[in-house]
């Protein structure tokens, strides 16, 4: 398991939309995002090289939290909490592909 939080310049709105609005996880996370932003709604991941993955959406509270399950393999959960400099966003998971993509989004918006 993988317990990773970042604090992100950037207000709860704008957190849960870098992660539930297809277009913007398809500027920082796969290339091609279909999403069903509803307990039991299927996830589409698609990336350049070819792979593709499917998730499970577990639970969603907007902007406060989303979890969801890959392919029957793991499972990751996103907390937002606010905090003086931003948003703290807490992610568990017990599959690691959002490790590097979360890391590379917080830089993102650390420069704008």
């Amino acid at each position: 398991m993988i317990r990773k939080e970042i604090v992100l310049p950037a207000g709860r709105d704008e957190v849960w939309a870098a992660l539930t609005d297809p277009r913007q996880l398809e500027e920082w996370f796969a290339n091609d995002v279909e999403l069903d932003l509803r307990t039991g709604g299927e996830a589409r991941f698609s990336w350049g090289n070819g792979e593709s993955r499917t998730a499970i959406v577990t639970e969603v509270e907007p902007e406060a939290r989303l979890a969801f399950e890959w392919d029957g393999e793991g499972e990751v959960e996103f907390t937002l909490d606010d905090d003086v400099d931003g948003t703290r966003l807490t992610v568990v998971e017990t599959s690691p592909a959002w490790t590097t993509a979360l890391a590379l989004q917080a830089s993102a918006l650390a420069v704008v």
